[in-house]
């Protein structure tokens, strides 16, 4: 360290060492201020505590005494209960207790506290040691000595906390009451007893055509509101000696309509307020009935006109009580069983029409009904003429005006017809199963009859050039490779049709195949170019699927993509996707592609694009059957020389 470092560094420790002294000098006065004023403090209460002795202590307020700074001195038990501070243990500021939101306000009452020397009804929010907010009333003071020089302050500490809560709730419910008076769908009045307006809403003046707000109309006399407003009514004297009738009998009336010239009708109802033997008030309610009393007058028409549906429609209904006794048929039903109305009023319905076995499932229905639930259900009914029926019934519970069950109504659908229709479907799906297996065995003896004779022509060929080895000239020995080859591709063929009728046979048994596994076993047993590279940019998913025909439908589509990949460095990429229900794989390659005109004929049974020995024409439409039987589908996109993307899914 050079020589100028080293007296700044000195210079700088005489700085601190002297600011230090300055401040332990500061602190060492403010010590002996504040000594001498607890002092002078403790005497002065010491002078006073004979008289005062036990009164603070006692009292159910909190007390407190505090010095200048706002230091807590003494407090009483009441105060260390509300403020959850230890006057032995704990040092408090008042700073402490003051509420974040309250501290301007605080600060004007501590100065006119110092002003004046006290305050009165101060309140505000205070902390806890806890930090729980808690609402206070306090009176507070100045303490001065025997020199009138003040040396603290006391206050009287009330917890308001309950009254708070109570006062904000009680102005929550006013605020709620008035706001549903003022947005109720029905118009208010409330007069006093001299018939002023104390209280009204905005439907009142939406009623009564008024073009004022409601608070415009406090005040005002009713009568004469009522004279201005008589004009809106088809009888306006008849109005106004209606309501003076109501004011001089000062009763409760309900339901009066009256009749507007717009073609509305109000309902007028009035409650007299009275307590004890004085009247104080009376509230007048109006609502617009135009639309209950239109359906009122239409009821008994509506009520015929679904009357008559009831009655003619195609559908059976019948009504039974909670003793499943037929109270009421329509004309459908009488039709579906052969009997009449009269016949079968008061009849048990499960003794009436129910086939044997089918007594015990009607009493199951009424145990629903009975207990509220509605449902369908099927039963073989026995009707008039002895025939047995099947009928489809939707039941529901029947409930009278007070809301209980007093019994069920159900409505019939006779599916006789359907159910023989199903009958023969499931005969013919027999029947169509035992032709599809037949035809199954019959695929593979006839893939076995065709292979056989094949065989021996292809022996016959290979015998011949044996025998004839060295005299057959060039084009005779070409012919014979063209019968060899032609064998070879029909028995290829032969074997397609044979795999291709197989797939669809979905009688194997699904398990969980982890498909990753299976590709990687895949790749590593087909025969892959070196030149060719395969790759999975996502880990393979498990599915549920058979096995077999999983691996049929990878293998078919990789070696499909090595076999038309043209490019010096072949790519052949898998991917997957998850969607909701399903899985979305993708196997792409850099090969000869397909033209958009072949996309829609590619999965059609024989037909190649690229005729050769190996391609019979039928590997992709097993792909789509292998795809369809796991309830997915498949697609491409593909582009002439550039490449080749197939898509296909598979439900998980």
């Amino acid at each position: 360290m050079s020589q100028d470092q080293t007296e700044i560094l000195q210079r700088a420790l005489k700085r601190e060492r002297a600011a230090r002294k300055a401040a332990e000098k500061i602190l060492e006065e403010k010590s002996r201020e504040l000594y001498f004023t607890t002092q002078k403090l403790e005497l002065l209460l010491d002078e006073k505590s004979t008289q005062l002795e036990g009164v603070f202590e006692n009292i159910l307020d909190a007390y407190v005494v505090m010095d200048l700074e706002g230091n807590f001195i003494k407090f009483n038990e009441a105060a260390t209960k509300l403020f959850g501070y230890d006057i032995a243990r704990d040092q408090v500021n008042v700073i402490n207790l003051i509420y974040k939101e309250d501290v301007s306000y605080a600060m004007t009452s501590f100065l006119e506290l110092q002003n004046k020397g006290f305050f009165k009804n101060y309140e505000a929010r205070v902390y806890t040691k806890s930090k729980e907010v808690k609402w206070v009333h306090i009176n507070a003071s100045v303490i001065y000595d025997k020199d009138k020089i003040p040396v603290a302050a006391q206050g009287v500490v009330r917890d308001i906390t309950e009254q708070k809560i109570s006062e904000e709730k009680l102005i929550e419910s006013e605020n709620r009451l008035a706001t549903l008076i003022l947005n109720l769908d029905s118009g208010i009045v409330l007069e006093d007893e001299n018939r002023e307006i104390v209280l009204t809403n905005n439907k009142f003046c939406e009623l009564f055509k008024i073009n004022a707000k409601p608070t415009d109309l406090l005040g005002m006399d009713c009568t004469a509101a009522s004279e201005q407003n008589k004009i809106l009514f088809k009888d306006p004297e008849g109005f106004i000696d209606r309501m003076r009738a109501i004011d001089i009998d000062k009763k409760t009336v309900l339901g009066d309509d009256l009749e507007m010239l717009d073609g509305k009708i109000l309902e007028r109802n009035y409650m007299p307020i009275k307590i004890g033997d004085n009247y104080k008030g009376y509230l007048w309610t109006f609502k617009d009935v135009t639309l209950n009393r239109t359906y009122r007058k239409s009821l008994e028409a509506q009520k015929q006109k679904y009357y008559n549906i009831i009655a003619n429609m195609n559908l059976g209904m019948v009504e039974l009580n909670n003793n499943d006794e037929i109270l009421m048929v329509n004309q459908s039903f009488e039709k579906m069983s052969g009997y009449t109305e009269a016949e079968v009023i008061g009849k048990n319905a499960r003794t009436l029409f129910s086939t044997e076995g089918g007594e015990e499932l009607l009493k199951e229905e009424r145990e629903k009904r009975q207990k509220g639930l509605s449902n369908s259900y099927e039963i073989k009914a026995v009707c008039k003429t002895g025939k047995t029926r099947h009928w489809l019934v939707s039941g529901a519970p029947n409930y009278n005006i007070d809301g209980e069950i007093i019994g069920s109504i159900g409505i019939h659908l006779d599916i006789t017809e359907t159910k023989n229709l199903e009958v023969q479907k499931e005969k013919l799906l027999e029947k169509l199963e035992r032709s599809n297996d037949e035809l199954q065995e019959y695929a593979h003896i006839v893939s076995h009859d065709l292979k056989s004779p094949l065989r021996s022509l292809h022996a016959l060929v290979s015998w011949l050039k044996e025998d004839n080895q060295g005299k057959l000239d060039t084009v005779s020995l070409q012919n014979f490779g063209l019968i060899e080859t032609t064998l070879e591709k029909m028995e290829q063929l032969i074997t397609d049709v044979l795999n291709y009728s197989s797939v669809g046979a979905d009688n194997a048994v699904k398990v969980d195949v982890d498909l990753n596994s299976m590709v990687s076993q895949l790749i590593s047993i087909l025969y892959i170019p070196e030149h060719i590279e395969i790759k999975s940019l996502h880990v393979l998913p498990n599915i549920q699927g058979d096995k077999t025909k999983l691996q049929q439908l990878f293998q078919n589509l990789i070696s499909n993509s090595v076999k038309f990949i043209d490019k010096e460095c072949g790519s052949i990429i898998i991917d997957v996707e998850d969607l909701k229900s399903h899985y979305k794989f993708s196997i792409q390659d850099n090969g000869i592609g397909i033209d958009k005109k072949y996309h829609d004929k590619i999965f059609k049974i024989f037909h190649s694009l690229k005729k050769s020995k190996d391609s019979s024409g039928i590997g992709l439409s097993i792909v789509k059957k292998i795809v369809n039987l796991h309830d997915g589908e498949i697609w491409l996109d593909s582009e002439p020389n550039v490449g080749t993307t197939f898509y296909f899914t598979l439900k998980k």
